[in-house]
């Protein structure tokens, strides 16, 4: 059975480490962390792991 994994990830402060160790297990491999750019928090991006307002992508 094929596992799904999700491309990227939002994160909070309180939440991004969850976010890299998650990508790390699915990708075996470092994440690139990037700031939430304004264009994407004007769009209210909310973190993957709660409501809380995203500042950080995490991308395989």
């Amino acid at each position: 059975m094929e596992r799904m994994f999700q491309s990227m990830y939002y994160a909070c402060d309180e939440h991004i480490g969850l976010a890299i160790d998650m990508t790390v297990d699915e990708q075996e491999a470092a994440p690139i962390v990037d700031k939430v750019k304004e264009e994407q928090e004007s769009l209210s991006t909310t973190c993957s792991f709660c409501e809380n307002e995203a500042i950080y992508s995490i991308n395989p």
